[in-house]
């Protein structure tokens, strides 16, 4: 983990969750408008952009911050005993606000309003285990990948996740800090508000579910 003095840690993680937002609603809107109104077009790129941004921010900002960019992460990584539990509230409330930031700029980027609200139904049982499954796949690549050098822990996020949005019927949130910083879209990524809280406690349950092989992961000695 990062020796960098807390307060720089965490505004690496404000940074980096920002632009990754700025990924994900950004790209989303870019999408939606060129995709020529197929659905799955629009799904496709949305995918590509923000696996390739996740590679390219855990690769620029894993040496300073950790790159988690996700409270779960976060979280997981102090159950662990990869991270300081004094460090957790700093990196939780830098994850949120970068999210909500990322957002408006991508709003501003598309001259959209910056103030909106989610109108996506995203709720429901299946919605709910798709976050199950994405969240603990996520935590699982992770720290199975964290053993060997960043860029192919950086390539292993990045093609999970860009794979994830098409095996998950949620589109595989998978981050408490994305999962609110779209609530406050309503575009392509966007996620009604009152659908929140159900996708956050989803992705609790898998990091819960994958716990035991995460604390396995973390003995297996790191590969040249």
């Amino acid at each position: 983990m990062t020796r960098h003095p807390l307060a720089f840690a965490a505004f690496c993680e404000f940074v980096a969750t920002a632009f990754l937002i700025v990924a994900v609603v950004g790209s989303g809107i870019a999408a939606e408008r060129l995709s020529g109104g197929v659905v799955g077009l629009a799904l496709l790129a949305n995918a590509l952009a923000t696996g390739g941004a996740l590679f390219a921010l855990i690769l620029t900002f894993g040496p300073l911050s950790g790159a988690h960019m996700n409270p779960v992460v976060t979280l997981a990584a102090a159950i662990v005993g990869d991270f300081s539990w004094r460090s957790v509230p700093a990196y939780f409330v830098a994850q949120i606000a970068g999210g909500l930031c990322g957002t408006f700029v991508a709003h501003v980027m598309f001259e959209l309003p910056i103030l909106q609200v989610g109108q996506q139904v995203r709720t429901g049982p299946a919605q709910w285990v798709a976050e199950i499954v994405a969240t603990s796949g996520l935590l699982a690549v992770i720290w199975g990948s964290a053993r060997y050098r960043t860029p192919v822990l950086a390539g292993a996020v990045g093609a999970y996740i860009a794979g994830a949005y098409w095996f998950t019927a949620s589109t595989s949130f998978a981050n408490p800090a994305v999962t609110i910083a779209r609530a406050l879209t309503d575009t392509f990524a966007g996620i009604r508000p009152v659908d929140v809280a159900g996708f956050v406690v989803a992705q609790c349950i898998g990091l819960a579910v994958v716990l035991p092989l995460l604390r396995k992961l973390a003995t297996v000695p790191l590969e040249d």
